[in-house]
């Protein structure tokens, strides 16, 4: 079993109905993957195994017994970000993470590039504990227009699905005005055009922004230059709904 790629499907178990989401979760992943990848939800000892065990940990978190006395506190690319608004997201992420590494022993995991500092943490844990795996990122799926695919666009009103691809449009425009400046890149020059992103969301209808940001793309430590690979990240509202995307700055 330990050859096929295993797909994590996680999510805030506070969030949603347990057992049932688990399981929705790991039947849409096969719509919004490669073959070879969705193929690897729908292997019956993967999927047995790994929902047995996610189950378990799920309903027990949902149920307020947290059930480890032992715990991973992540730093690095776990600040900021997501952090400043779910201040335990990723402390519970990693724990629940590495018991499923080291529960099912895959050689590779993937996970999705749209939930980019989940991305980054996760292969910082791997890399900081030795785990005797590898971590690739899956690109994100695009609707036609550049909508990220996610299960949270189901929730936008009719309007508010026209206005959506403009979070993916600003982060464009900020990462064109970006590459623009070039080798003299500053920290404020690329502020000021992440500035330049939150007020397009603004204009277009977006509610309420909670960060579109530029960050070192292995780190996701502030920018200090024009010297490394570099990723644009937003967080923003639309209604009741939260979209998050990010793009690489090339």
């Amino acid at each position: 079993m330990s050859r096929e790629p295993v797909l994590q499907a996680l999510r805030n178990p506070s969030s949603y109905e347990l057992t049932p989401r688990v399981e929705v979760m790991t039947q849409n992943a096969s719509t919004l993957m490669p073959p070879w990848e969705a193929d690897s939800t729908n292997h019956p000892l993967v999927k047995e195994r790994v929902l047995s065990i996610a189950l378990e940990i799920f309903q027990r978190i949902g149920a307020g017994r947290y059930p480890f006395a032992t715990r991973i506190e992540p730093q690095g690319a776990a600040l900021g970000l997501e952090t400043d608004f779910r201040p335990h997201f990723f402390g519970g992420v990693t724990t629940v993470v590495a018991k499923l590494f080291n529960q099912v022993t895959p050689d590779i995991a993937l996970f999705g590039e749209k939930d980019y500092q989940q991305l980054a943490v996760i292969r910082q844990v791997v890399r900081d504990l030795n785990l005797p795996l590898r971590i690739v990122g899956a690109p994100t799926v695009r609707e036609a227009d550049g909508l990220a695919m996610s299960s949270r666009n189901r929730y936008l009103t009719e309007t508010e699905r026209h206005i959506a691809p403009n979070i993916y449009r600003a982060l464009k425009a900020a990462a064109a005005g970006i590459v623009t400046v070039g080798d003299s890149l500053t920290r404020e020059q690329a502020e000021w055009h992440c500035s330049e992103a939150v007020r397009m969301l603004i204009a277009v209808g977006f509610t309420k922004i909670d960060y579109v940001s530029v960050h070192d793309a292995e780190t996701l430590a502030p920018i200090e230059g024009a010297n490394r690979a570099m990723r644009l990240l937003a967080a923003a509202w639309l209604g009741k709904t939260r979209l998050i995307d990010n793009i690489a700055v090339e």
